[in-house]
C-alpha cells in the first residue's frame, strides 16, 4: 500500500470515485488537501469562489442538472455555517452533495479552548442538512469514509452528506488503500403492494399521477411518460419535478390545474412527491384510493395516508407498473382535448399576472429547450416556478421548499460548470443577486458563461409589497440601495446591458445563446402584483 498523507488520501479516493469537479475555498486546515488537489490537477478541476455560500450552492447545480455528485470542500467553523444555506437548500431539494470540510486540530475537538474556527459541536450542526456526517481521525479511515459517504449519497433518498477532517489528519501520512467505486442497487418494491396498485390503476375511470423531483433523482422521466399514456392520465408536476414530463405534452399539468383534476379522479398516483399542497387544501383528495410511491419510507403517509404505500425507487417501480397495468388495463376514451382545453384555461389565468408573464414568456422564447434556468426568489420566478414551460428534464431549477433567497446565481454557476456546452440563465431579483454578488468573479475567472437577469425594483418586492397590503404602508427594512449594475459589470469585465421590455428582454437572450459570453441583463420594474392568491387558492391554514 502506498504512504500518503491525509490530503492525498482524499484525493485518491475522490480519484476512485469519478470526481471531476470540486468546488472550494481554501484555508490554513486545508492546506494539505489543497496540495494534493494541486498534484491532481490534471484529472480534478477545482473551481474557488469568493464566498462559502457559493461552493455549496455551485455544488447542488452541478448535481442537480448532470445527475453526478457535487462535491464542496470549505474551512471549518464560519466556512461550515456559510456553506449550511447551500447544504440546506440540497437538503430541501434531494440534492446529492458532499460536503467536505476541516476541523480544527483532532486531540483539541470539544475542548473548547478558542482555536482557529472553532465552533461547539460542528459535527451535529452539520447532521441537521445532511443525511451522513462523520470524522476521520487517521489517514487511513479517509478512503473508507469518504467511499461510505458517497456510498450513502447514492442510496435511498438523495440528501447531502459531509465528512470532517482535521488539519493534522490531513497532514499526516499512513499506508493508505482506496476503495473501488460502487454504487448500491436501488430498491424495487414490494410485488404484492405493486400488483394491487397496478389494479387499482389500470380499473380505474379517471386516473391523476403526481410526479415531483423524485421522478427526477431516479431518471424515470420515460417511465413516467409511458404509463401515462398508457393510463392516459393527467400528470401534476410539482416545482420540484418540472421537465419530468414536456410542458407540451396534453397531459403534463401544474398545480394549478390539479384544483379541477384531484376531485374528479378516482385513483391517484404520487411518485417522488411530498403531496403537501393538495393535502392540505380544500381540494385535495377525498374518496380517491392514494398510491404513493417513495424511496424514502418516512415520507410514507406523512401528509396523506395512502391506500398502498410502496417503498421503491422511482423508476423500478414505474418500470413494474408498466409490466403489470396492462393485465387489468380498460380501454378508456381520450382526454387530450379535455386536458388541452384545461391547460389553456389555467394558462389565460396565470398570464393576468403581469408584467411577470411577459417577461418570463420572453425568456422562454429565446432560449433553446435544452437550456438551465435557475429560477431565484424574486416576483418573475415565483410565476415561472408556478407556469414556466420546461421541456426536459433537470433543465429548471428552484431552491425547493427552502426558498433559499440568494441561491440562484451561484447554483447557475455550478449549472454551467456542469454544462459547458448549453446556455445557462441566472434569474434573479435585485434583492437576492446581491447575497451572491463576488461569484461575479468566479464567473469571469474560471469562465462560466451564465446568462445572468436581476429584475431591480430597488426592493425586497414581496416584503415590501406585505407591508403595504397588510400593515398600511409601515415599511420598514424592505427598500433597497443598488449598485449601476450595469457598471458594475463593466467593473468586472463583462458586458452590462440595461433593458426594460420582455421584446428587448428576449432580443438579447437570443443573441446570447447565438453568441455565449458572460453578461448582466438589468430590467427595471416597478411594483409587481401577487401571484400567490392564485397559486394557494383552497389551501387550508
Amino acid at each position: 500500500m502506498p504512504v500518503l498523507t491525509g490530503g492525498q488520501a482524499l484525493v485518491a479516493q475522490l480519484l476512485e470515485e469519478g470526481i471531476e469537479i470540486v468546488f472550494g475555498l481554501p484555508g490554513v486546515q486545508l492546506d494539505w488537501a489543497f496540495d494534493a488537489l494541486y498534484e491532481a490537477r490534471d484529472r480534478i478541476r477545482v473551481i474557488h469562489t469568493r464566498h462559502e455560500q457559493a461552493t455549496s450552492y455551485m455544488a447542488d447545480g452541478y448535481a442537480r442538472t448532470t445527475g453526478k455528485m457535487g462535491v464542496c470542500l470549505v474551512v471549518p467553523g464560519p466556512g461550515v455555517l456559510n456553506a449550511m444555506a447551500g447544504l440546506a437548500t440540497a437538503y430541501a431539494c434531494n440534492s446529492r452533495v458532499f460536503c467536505i470540510t476541516g476541523q480544527i486540530p483532532s486531540d483539541q475537538i470539544e475542548k473548547g479552548r478558542g482555536f482557529l474556527h472553532e465552533i461547539p459541536r460542528q459535527l451535529e450542526a452539520l447532521r441537521s442538512v445532511t443525511k451522513w456526517a462523520a470524522r476521520a481521525m487517521h489517514p487511513s479511515q479517509i478512503p473508507a469514509l469518504a467511499h461510505e459517504a458517497i456510498v450513502q449519497l447514492w442510496s435511498g433518498r438523495p440528501r447531502p452528506v459531509a465528512l470532517e477532517i482535521p488539519p493534522d489528519v490531513l497532514q499526516a501520512t499512513a499506508e493508505v488503500e482506496t476503495i473501488a467505486a460502487t454504487r448500491p442497487l436501488p430498491p424495487d418494491g414490494d410485488p404484492e403492494l405493486i400488483e394491487r396498485a397496478a389494479q387499482l390503476l389500470g380499473t380505474a375511470q379517471k386516473p391523476l399521477i403526481f410526479a415531483g423531483g423524485g421522478i427526477l433523482a431516479a431518471e424515470a422521466w420515460e417511465e413516467l411518460r409511458a404509463l401515462a399514456e398508457l393510463l392516459e392520465a393527467p400528470v401534476v408536476l410539482t416545482m420540484d419535478g418540472k421537465g419530468a414530463l414536456d410542458d407540451r405534452h396534453d397531459l403534463a399539468h401544474n398545480i394549478i390545474a390539479a384544483r379541477e383534476l384531484v376531485p374528479e379522479s378516482d385513483v391517484i398516483l404520487i411518485v417522488g412527491s411530498r403531496f403537501l399542497q393538495p393535502a392540505t387544501s380544500d381540494w385535495g383528495p377525498r374518496h380517491q384510493a392514494v398510491i404513493q410511491i417513495d424511496i424514502d419510507p418516512d415520507e410514507i403517509g406523512r401528509n396523506y395516508p395512502p391506500t398502498i404505500g410502496i417503498v421503491a425507487d422511482a423508476k423500478r417501480a414505474l418500470s413494474a407498473l408498466l409490466e403489470r397495468v396492462p393485465l387489468y388495463n380498460q380501454k378508456r376514451d381520450s382526454r387530450r382535448a379535455e386536458l388541452r382545453a384545461l391547460k389553456e384555461r389555467v394558462f389565460d389565468l396565470l398570464w393576468e399576472v403581469q408584467p411577470q408573464a411577459s417577461f418570463a414568456m420572453a425568456l422562454r422564447e429565446a432560449l433553446p429547450e435544452e437550456a438551465i434556468v435557475v429560477s431565484e426568489s424574486t416576483q418573475v420566478g415565483y410565476w415561472t416556478w408556478n407556469a414556466f414551460p420546461v421541456y426536459r428534464p433537470r433543465t429548471f431549477v428552484t431552491s425547493g421548499y427552502q426558498g433559499t433567497l440568494g441561491f440562484g446565481f451561484a447554483t447557475a454557476l455550478g449549472a454551467k460548470a456542469g454544462n459547458p456546452d448549453r446556455p445557462v440563465l441566472s434569474l434573479n431579483g435585485d434583492g437576492g443577486f446581491l447575497y451572491n454578488l463576488p461569484e461575479l468573479a468566479t464567473m469571469v475567472q474560471h469562465r462560466l458563461d451564465v446568462i445572468t437577469v436581476v429584475f431591480n425594483d430597488n426592493a425586497f418586492g414581496n416584503v415590501r409589497r406585505i407591508q403595504k397590503e397588510r400593515f398600511g404602508g409601515h415599511y420598514i427594512a424592505s427598500e433597497l440601495y443598488n449598485p449601476d449594475f450595469v457598471a458594475l459589470a463593466h467593473s468586472f469585465g463583462i458586458e452590462g446591458v440595461r433593458v426594460s421590455t420582455p421584446e428587448a428582454l428576449r432580443d438579447i437572450v437570443a443573441d446570447t445563446v447565438r453568441n455565449p459570453r458572460p453578461i448582466l441583463i438589468e430590467v427595471p420594474v416597478g411594483e409587481m402584483p401577487s401571484i400567490w392568491g392564485i397559486v394557494m387558492a383552497g389551501r387550508r391554514s
